[in-house]
């Protein structure tokens, strides 16, 4: 659903903000272009120094930083666990977690969008900004069925 940022996007970006585009961030740049889930700092790290070893957590999370702080990235702390990354994208999209293997699948529903602005209106607002999340567990097959 994430339209996803091209490494070289990255760089540039973090170039007109001043950032060297070193070695160990490149890795991690190219980790994050590749990657189709919502990886943790550890997880990037796990990936990362199997690319090099020379890759220290605190660079990974440095890294991210920089690109939470530039605006390529959004921080998400699902349920209270560990912060995620996913790439920011110029499309809204929500949120379902499944609780039992912590997959994150990314979804859009007009009705839930036009629901959410129907309600704020009614109460005398207008949305800045909103997150859904829902949180779920895959349903069991009904018996008898194929």
């Amino acid at each position: 659903m994430t339209t996803p940022i091209l490494i070289a996007n990255y760089e540039e970006l973090l170039r007109k903000a001043g950032f060297r585009i070193t070695r160990p961030r490149k890795i991690i740049l190219t980790i994050l272009t590749e990657s189709e889930d919502h990886p943790d700092a550890i997880e990037l790290f796990r990936r990362a120094s199997s690319i090099d070893k020379s890759i220290s957590l605190s660079t990974v999370y440095r890294t991210m930083k920089m690109l939470e702080e530039i605006g390529v990235i959004h921080r998400h702390a699902f349920d209270g666990g560990p912060a995620r990354f996913e790439q920011a994208s110029d499309s809204h999209h929500d949120h379902l977690i499944d609780i039992e293997t912590g997959d994150v699948i990314e979804f859009h529903s007009e009705k839930i969008e036009e629901l959410q602005e129907e309600i704020a209106r009614a109460l005398g607002y207008d949305i800045v900004h909103h997150r859904l999340e829902l949180y779920g567990r895959k349903r069991a097959p009904k018996k008898g069925a194929r």
